[in-house]
């Protein structure tokens, strides 16, 4: 008897060695190597290469069509997509376990369906019952939602012709696997196949395609990073578990932009979209306290006002704290020493700590100044007035640089009556003429602090 070849694989980038290892040479992760079964060809495969079959075209001479697409029946997550599910495209979703993956997509699902779409729900972790019951919950009931609990590739793949779905919802990658490989489902091998396999399903019968996939402990996608390239588009379920706001943003997309962003609050009936984040996430904002400031905020074309908040306070140790929630944290430390070496606040002895309200993660730098202005607010006590909002992005030098699609963040303190917005300089000149709200420009961050705190010391 011939004996059985073994490989180690690693899980995080998909590495392999004839042995195993506690660390991987290739991603530097420990722990990631696990034993599978060598698959060998039996029969040698003849190749003939048919020079007529493929050849190189003019770019000129190729011609375009615009993808069909068809909606969801949700605006934010259409959004996010570029304008709807593109027939026969691959798209994976993640995000954190309980964050509401499943829940939007048995929605997705019903809406499809409701709009005489059939639509195939297969679950490798979940009954039909169980998956039954959300659907009570939800209030979800149609005709040509078709559930199916299976895990095995071959089953599933036998399964399609009979139902013949437009739309297929996959709940996991990680749980399927292929009899035809010996390893264990939810390994490098067993999710390239299945990736593999529903690409072609796509592509080959024309079937949109959700595939959910697991994430690890430091929030990225299980499993080679192979998976995300073969996939047509990766959305992103942000947002803390215990809170109800959650975010939807996607990291790759063929059919459209990346920059866009979807906005569900999580309710009894499922999650449901947010027509005005901007107006829920700052309407709990306390009167005359220091420390709270609204800043503003676009994510792909969307406008959003946001609650900022800053704690200063005398340290009780020798080195000074400091946190932050929602900001990225070495952006804020890099604030803080130009908030000391240009504006002279002495902070060096005081803990601070800045947190944006709702749970709400945001990389752009227009929220420097916001950032800025909180920080100085709760360290001299002053509170920011009520109908400010501010934006600007920070230099080293203490300068306030200018910031993308200026019109549309007015526009948006308008509408939610604002009276006045402090913006830096170099956009001045193209909202001067706004009527309907005070535009007040400012070149550095002394200036700044003066106009919104009244420059009191």
């Amino acid at each position: 008897m011939a004996k059985i070849r073994t490989k180690y694989v690693c899980q995080g980038c998909g590495y392999e060695t004839s042995k195993w290892l506690g660390k991987c040479p290739e991603c530097t992760k420990w722990n990631t190597f696990v034993e599978e079964i060598e698959q060998k060809n039996s029969k040698k495969e003849v190749f003939i290469i048919d020079k007529s079959s493929s050849r190189p075209i003019n770019i000129n001479a190729i011609e375009t069509k615009e993808e069909e697409r068809f909606s969801t029946e949700i605006a934010e997550l259409d959004r996010v997509l570029g304008g709807g599910i593109v027939k026969g495209s691959l798209v994976l979703v993640g995000g954190d376990p309980g964050i509401g993956k499943s829940t939007l997509l048995i929605q997705v699902s019903s809406n499809v369906a409701n709009a005489g779409k059939k639509v195939l729900y297969i679950s490798g972790e979940e009954s039909e019952s169980q998956i039954k019951m959300r659907a009570k919950r939800l209030g979800i009931n149609s005709d040509n939602l078709y559930i199916f609990a299976e895990n095995n590739l071959s089953i599933i793949e036998a399964n399609l012709d009979s139902i013949n779905p437009e739309l297929i919802i996959l709940d996991s990658i990680q749980t399927v696997y292929s009899p035809e490989i010996a390893s264990a489902p939810g390994t490098v091998s067993q999710i390239k196949e299945g990736t593999s396999k529903f690409m072609k399903i796509s592509k080959k019968m024309g079937i949109s395609t959700f595939v959910v996939g697991h994430v690890t402990k430091e929030g990225s996608l299980a499993g080679p990073k192979l998976l995300e390239h073969m996939v047509d588009t990766v959305i992103y379920f942000e947002g803390e578990r215990y809170n109800t706001y959650r975010l939807v943003r996607a990291v790759k997309n063929r059919f459209g932009s990346t920059n866009e962003l979807g906005v569900f609050e999580m309710r009894d009936l499922g999650l449901v979209e947010l027509d005005n984040p901007s107006k829920v996430l700052i309407s709990e904002k306390p009167k005359d306290v220091a420390g709270s400031v609204i800043i503003s905020t676009v994510e792909g074309t969307r406008p959003m006002l946001l609650e900022l908040q800053a704690l200063v306070s005398p340290t009780s140790f020798g080195i000074a704290k400091r946190t932050a929630t929602g900001v990225d944290f070495n952006r804020v430390a890099l604030l803080l020493a130009v908030l000391e070496k240009r504006v002279g606040l002495q902070i060096q002895n005081q803990d601070v700590y800045i947190n944006v309200v709702g749970g709400i993660k945001i990389n752009e730098p227009s929220i420097d100044m916001g950032i800025i202005i909180a920080v100085a607010s709760s360290f001299r006590n002053i509170p920011v007035s009520e109908d400010v909002v501010v934006t600007g992005e920070v230099g080293l030098t203490g300068e306030v640089r200018a910031v993308s699609f200026i019109e549309k963040r007015i526009a948006e303190c308008k509408k939610l009556g604002f009276k006045k917005m402090v913006i830096p300089r170099n956009n001045y000149d193209a909202v001067k003429e706004i009527k309907g709200i005070d535009i007040i420009p400012v070149d550095n961050l002394r200036q700044a602090i003066n106009i919104v705190l009244g420059g009191n010391k």
